[in-house]
């Protein structure tokens, strides 16, 4: 499940929640039947009721909020105690029905204590049972029933919870390393301006006092100043210019995080490469495939109706030398031929200003398929007309070829 180690946010997730723990409660139709069918008496049955649907809302409380992380032990130990005395009461005065009570007590010990207590709780609970049920079972059958299953119930469930608090754990260190990440472009980004600005302006700021100074009795002193003032703040906004042009540069490590992000979150099993390969071409090859990536990335997202999308990269050895290629697939609606909107047409620009070509068409099976390739040796950049390449005339799709 997506939500999976998370708590219910909304109705949808609380249903969903509800259905996979409801699967559970298939333990309760020998007790239902009891009262249904069994003669107790019109008190016993009423009381019989009662307490197991007091059974159940002590389960329920536990496994619904307790599994992923406990803040008030006093209440699980209450309700937890609550839960062990309704299942010895209700076995006993009901009997043998009534014994898959213990499951779910094996099942609130597994999903809830502390493993060091849960290591010894299930097989304590395991041998009440045995216990209350040995008034009208013999051993054999009860072992054969209920004990063996509320042992292994409650052992397997201390592994979900394990997972689901290591599924926590997990999502917290990456938001953690998120925010580290992005302090420390923070402090990147305050240490380049100072030094890119802090020399330029401290120097322009000595000039001008100088050039104050001199103004009245040096005039061409003063001029000299100014000059060198004018000449400083040239160079510093020619250097801001070039770091906020590297800030802006795209690079496929980020471009593959973010489409895995994207994919995800729109429901897409996103079959992406955890790194940027080696060997890619230089600062504008890399970033024409990035570009590329985040296109096709948005209009798998936008317009495909797919269920999965694959990410490759390969290197490839062409008559002109080698190339690093980028594929982008996925097994959506597909499309028609059709003529190429700002996105495709733009990027088919920034391709053939590299060197590279761009092939847009069906996928192998289905949906549709874009593929970029990139010398990965430097090239003069070619003429506009070289937008018009036939690698970039392939077949294309009117939904995805729409997006800015």
């Amino acid at each position: 499940m997506d939500g999976f180690g998370h708590p219910a946010q909304d109705r949808r997730q609380m249903l969903t929640k509800a259905l996979w723990i409801g699967i559970w409660l298939v333990f309760l139709t020998g007790p239902v039947q009891d009262l249904v069918a069994a003669d107790h008496g019109t008190a016993a049955t009423v009381l019989g009721w009662l307490g197991l649907a007091a059974f159940v809302t002590c389960y329920l409380s536990l496994v619904f909020r307790y599994t992923s992380r406990v803040l008030d032990w006093r209440k699980v130990h209450l309700t937890f105690g609550a839960l062990i005395a309704l299942a010895v009461v209700l076995s006993f005065a009901f009997g043998t029905a009534w014994l898959g009570l213990f499951v779910y007590v094996s099942v609130s010990a597994g999903a809830v204590l502390p493993m060091r207590h849960a290591m010894w709780a299930i097989p304590a609970v395991t041998a009440v049972m045995i216990a209350v049920g040995l008034r009208t079972d013999g051993l054999g059958d009860l072992l054969g029933s209920f004990a063996i299953l509320t042992v292994l119930v409650g052992f397997a469930m201390t592994g979900v919870r394990q997972l689901v608090r290591t599924t926590i754990q997990l999502r917290q260190a990456r938001a953690t390393v998120a925010q580290l990440a992005a302090n420390e472009e923070r402090l990147r980004l305050a240490r380049d301006l100072h030094d890119l600005l802090g020399h330029s302006l401290s120097l322009i700021t000595l000039k001008s006092e100088l050039a104050g100074r001199m103004l009245p009795a040096h005039p061409d002193k003063a001029a000299q100043q100014v000059a060198d003032i004018e000449q400083v703040s040239r160079q510093a906004l020619v250097d801001v210019r070039a770091a906020v042009s590297g800030y802006r540069r795209r690079t496929l490590a980020g471009e593959l995080a973010g489409a895995r992000t994207a994919l995800t979150a729109a429901g897409i099993e996103a079959d992406v490469p955890l790194e940027a390969p080696e060997g890619l071409p230089g600062d504008e090859g890399e970033a024409v495939l990035a570009w590329a990536l985040r296109e096709a990335v948005t209009n798998v997202v936008r317009h495909s109706a797919a269920r999965r999308c694959t990410v490759a990269f390969t290197s490839r050895h062409t008559l002109d030398g080698p190339v690093a290629e980028l594929s982008v697939e996925d097994d959506g609606v597909g499309g028609s031929v059709a003529a190429h909107g700002n996105g495709l047409t733009g990027l088919t620009e920034r391709v053939a200003a590299v060197g590279g070509v761009m092939d847009v068409g069906p996928g192998a099976r289905r949906g549709f398929r874009l593929t970029v390739r990139v010398p990965q040796e430097p090239q003069e950049p070619l003429d506009k007309g070289a937008g018009d390449s036939p690698g970039a005339s392939g077949a294309g799709r009117t939904a995805l070829g729409s997006s800015a």
